[in-house]
């Protein structure tokens, strides 16, 4: 049944999602409530409000993903009648699922979903991202966002318990086999024919770098918003949210990451002139 289930809600968030005259894509919420296994809109509407304090909470405007909306619905003999809908955005969607039940399996994996989805348009939408034009412009790119959140990841390590070095090499090591299908680092250097002294992230390319920004800075958000605590549990999300990672790699149809080309040392790219600045400089 899991399985029927996994399979049935791949692509179940595209498929309700539409687009307006102006090409914008967005969810309507009373549909996106029913995927979410909601009998009754009245019972999804407080979920809707706590996304909402959550979005104005992150000092973003809540009419730029929340809209009040009329939907016309038909009520039988080709009638329809006006009632009360929310137009949503990817991010408004985001925001949502993450404060539904999280009991129910397929609010499990539209988290997963959106917040990968979410991560993705933030990155293609950000200005200096969409300047670049070379793999290797996007490699140091997503590089200097991937040691920005590996010390957001550690911070929230450290307060769930991950304190020693050993400690944080194995909550490491739960991500990376998370995401990579077993694989620990080790393992990941033999695959990819790299020596002890080389450092996995600089030899990733592009898709490879974005997988794992993923699967760190959604992992620093789980550990945050649950208040996990203990080695043992921060290690299992770890895992979790790696593998979840993995299966939107695999329900798109996309590389898996242990299978992706090993890349030159991103250091040969620092030493070339820089053709705009990125954040930091």
């Amino acid at each position: 049944m899991k399985e029927d289930l996994t399979i049935h809600t791949q692509t179940v968030f595209e498929q309700i999602k539409k687009f307006d005259n102006d090409t914008n894509e967005f969810w309507s919420a009373r549909e996106l409530g029913r995927i979410l296994e909601y009998s009754q809109f009245r019972h999804f509407t407080p979920v809707i409000e706590r996304a909402k304090e959550a979005c104005n909470n992150s000092g973003i405007k809540i009419s730029d993903h929340f809209e009040d909306v009329l939907t016309m619905v038909p009520i039988g003999s080709g009638a329809k009648r006006e009632i009360d809908d929310v137009r949503l955005s990817r991010y408004g969607c985001y925001l949502i699922v993450q404060n539904a039940d999280s009991s129910k399996e397929i609010v499990a994996l539209g988290q997963t979903y959106f917040a990968v989805q979410t991560r993705l348009q933030e990155i293609q939408q950000m200005q200096v991202y969409q300047q670049l034009k070379t793999e290797g412009e996007k490699r140091i790119f997503l590089r200097e966002e991937m040691s920005l959140h590996n010390k957001q990841l550690a911070e929230a390590a450290r307060d769930a318990g991950v304190i020693e070095p050993i400690d944080y090499a194995i909550f490491q090591n739960h991500g990376y086999k998370g995401l990579y299908g077993g694989m620990a680092a080790k393992d990941i250097h033999a695959r990819k024919g790299l020596k002890k002294s080389q450092q996995i992230l600089d030899h990733m390319g592009s898709t490879e770098l974005a997988a794992n920004l993923f699967r760190a800075t959604q992992t620093e958000e789980k550990l945050r918003r649950e208040e996990i605590k203990g080695k043992d549990k921060a290690n299992k999300t770890h895992f979790e949210v790696g593998a979840k990672v993995r299966k939107t790699i695999e329900d798109i149809g996309g590389t898996m990451p242990e299978n992706l080309p090993v890349a030159d040392s991103i250091k040969k790219l620092d030493k070339a002139p820089a053709p705009l600045k990125l954040r930091g400089e």
